[in-house]
């Protein structure tokens, strides 16, 4: 069987094909501005399709979009995944499983698939920064949302005027260390440390929480920049939500 995975972000829209339990090359785009046209061409990058599987946590006239594209091509109609208490292996801690974004399910379950059997704390880094707490038992004990460092950094520039203005123009340097030498360098660096940060708490209260370390998995376009301020060991899977579609699409 040959399947389409679309993972739709607040800002990229990223896709893949599924054969069987095979994933193929990903690609990614903005998709700020799309129409049907554009949803066209991702979905014509596929070939003989029986599904098209997707994660959105776009707003409704993208998933419109997507679903016109589909119909234009006479392609399989979009299956849009919504959370569910138990899912391939994961159990939602949230008191309403309904509330927890799909993206974040999505990467629980790709990331247990990758590492089973040991506890995970689960870090997506794109617009927003998402941390989540899974058990070896495949038990989600909840989660944490902050803004990701660029979020931060535009906060703070649209929301103080003083901040603002001495971030403009300046000498930059390419120090890593935290304490920046131009207001511009000290909201970045702080913001990009402020993230790090926070997973490593993150760990600290899992391994209360468990009794065992978990392991740190990453993913999403910010990780760049944070990962190598992480104290712990951390690894990094790209395409977290597309492996966690392919296994929805065999077992769920």
């Amino acid at each position: 069987m040959s399947i389409l995975l679309i993972d739709i972000g607040n800002t990229r829209v990223k896709w893949a094909q599924a054969h069987g339990s095979r994933l193929g090359a990903s690609r990614a785009a903005y998709h700020a501005g799309w129409s049907t046209r554009e949803f066209e061409r991702v979905i014509a990058s596929g070939a003989n399709l029986d599904r098209i599987l997707v994660a959105s946590v776009a707003g409704p006239e993208t998933r419109a979009a997507l679903a016109r594209a589909a119909r234009r091509l006479h392609a399989p109609a979009p299956q849009f995944l919504a959370p569910r208490r138990r899912a391939c292996g994961v159990t939602v801690g949230y008191l309403e499983p309904w509330r927890l974004g799909i993206d974040r399910l999505l990467a629980m379950i790709g990331a247990r698939a990758h590492f089973a059997g040991r506890p995970l704390c689960v870090v997506g880094i794109g617009t927003a920064m998402t941390l989540d707490l899974l058990g070896a038992d495949g038990r989600h004990r909840g989660g944490a949302i902050i803004p990701a460092p660029p979020l931060m950094v535009s906060s703070l520039l649209n929301a103080t005027r003083g901040i603002r203005q001495r971030a403009r123009g300046g000498r930059t340097s390419r120090d890593p260390a935290l304490f920046g030498r131009s207001t511009r360098m000290a909201v970045e660096r702080g913001a990009v440390y402020a993230a790090a940060a926070a997973v490593d708490r993150a760990v600290l209260e899992a391994r209360a929480l468990l009794g065992r370390t978990p392991r740190v998995v990453l993913t999403g376009g910010g990780v760049r920049d944070v990962r190598p301020l992480i104290r712990g060991a951390a690894i990094e899977v790209p395409d977290l939500v597309l492996w966690g579609l392919a296994v929805w699409a065999r077992e769920g």
